[in-house]
């Protein structure tokens, strides 16, 4: 029994395989032949579109990155030109200065 089993082994090694790639199974498996070449253009298409997305969300981060960077510069830069001592710098050119006395509460002298 093992004899006959080695046999049919070595008889599909010798030329039995010929059988397999005869014009009627060729012509029967052609739609799954045609599945599997649709599966492989999806899963090519898959891997450029992934790498396309990837290289688009890289230079969306950079992006973000920079207008984040000139966004702190450009705040810090409000924030020091709004100090006091820094609006008085700007101003005193154009003859304006710093009120030496406290601000005086005017009232109306009607309402007594």
């Amino acid at each position: 029994m093992a004899d006959d089993k080695k046999n049919n082994d070595l008889g599909f090694l010798k030329g039995d395989w010929k059988q397999y790639f005869n014009y009627k199974r060729v012509v029967d498996n052609i739609p799954f032949f045609l599945f599997l070449s649709l599966l492989a253009i999806l899963y090519i298409y898959n891997g450029h579109h992934a790498d396309k997305l990837i290289r688009k969300i890289a230079t969306t981060e950079k992006n973000i990155k920079e207008l984040e960077y000139e966004y702190k510069t450009i705040k810090s830069e409000l924030i020091f030109r709004s100090k006091a001592s820094e609006l008085i710098k700007v101003v005193e050119p154009m003859g304006l200065k710093e009120a030496g006395a406290p601000p005086i509460l005017l009232t109306d002298s009607t309402d007594n």
